[in-house]
């Protein structure tokens, strides 16, 4: 099995590369859908300093969005109208200033809008819906992300805690075929 890190990394790009050859994706940063040039993909500061995260491309989630911030359709541009992102941008940066991560979230909460808090590495597994689905365990005092995709018939499971740099190196090497004279060369050249 050949598993490059690289490769798969470029094949979640598929669609990128399909919008790209469509005219839809530009190859220029921040100005597309996906990438933070729309408004209403992106993430926003809030009066706490804290963050949030809107993805409403759908019209109907779009519609709701701005139903929610209080914001008059008629006084927006047409949604997918790119030449008019960066001044919408600025309207929902200035909006999004005016409440809470915490006030925006009681209000967007029980809606369709593709809306979600940014969360800190440590709210992350106290999250409510990542509680109710078990995406974290813990191992020895540390929090992991859960296994994933989840098996019925063969669950996946965290073995030990994660190890300090260089703990298992001279396991490894002599695993792959490298001598003891070999891996004590290495570590007395400052490997």
């Amino acid at each position: 099995v050949d598993a490059g890190m690289v490769d798969g990394a470029l094949s979640l790009m598929t669609s990128i590369y399909g919008m790209f050859a469509s005219g839809v994706q530009t190859d220029q940063r921040a100005s597309n859908i996906l990438d933070s040039g729309a408004h209403f993909y992106n993430t926003y500061e809030t009066k706490d300093g804290l963050y949030v995260s809107i993805g409403s491309i759908e019209t109907k989630f779009y519609a709701e969005l701005l139903e929610k911030m209080q914001i008059d359709p008629d006084a927006m541009a047409p949604q997918m109208e790119r030449e008019s992102w960066p001044a919408m941008t600025e309207k929902l940066k200035e909006l999004f200033l005016t409440k809470t991560r915490d006030e925006w979230c009681a209000i967007m909460e029980n809606t369709d809008i593709c809306f979600a808090p940014v969360l800190s590495l440590e709210e992350a597994p106290e999250y409510p819906h990542n509680k109710e689905r078990n995406a974290f365990v813990e191992v020895e005092g540390v929090m992991h992300p859960a296994p994933a995709p989840r098996f019925s018939a063969t669950p996946s499971s965290i073995k030990g805690p994660t190890p300090k740099t260089g703990e298992h190196t001279e396991e490894v090497m002599l695993d792959w075929g490298i001598s003891s004279d070999e891996v004590n060369a290495l570590r007395a050249g400052g490997a």
